[in-house]
């Protein structure tokens, strides 16, 4: 959950399950579950998600 609560443990869901098995935290496995999903490595897709969030905190 590391990635939306900010406690800089990106394997714990801090017992709200997966994100991507219908949780409510976003993990690293998160992350290999969408880069297997759409044929990309985990860091490519880390990457993309890191530029485009850049750019959406730009706006506010």
């Amino acid at each position: 959950m590391c990635y939306n609560c900010g406690c800089e443990m990106p394997d714990d869901d801090m017992g709200k399950g997966k994100l991507s098995d219908g949780g409510g935290g976003l993990i690293d496995e998160d992350f290999k579950h969408l880069a297997k999903e759409w044929g990309m490595s985990e860091e490519e897709t880390k990457k993309n998600v890191l530029e485009l969030l850049k750019k959406e905190l730009a706006k506010k």
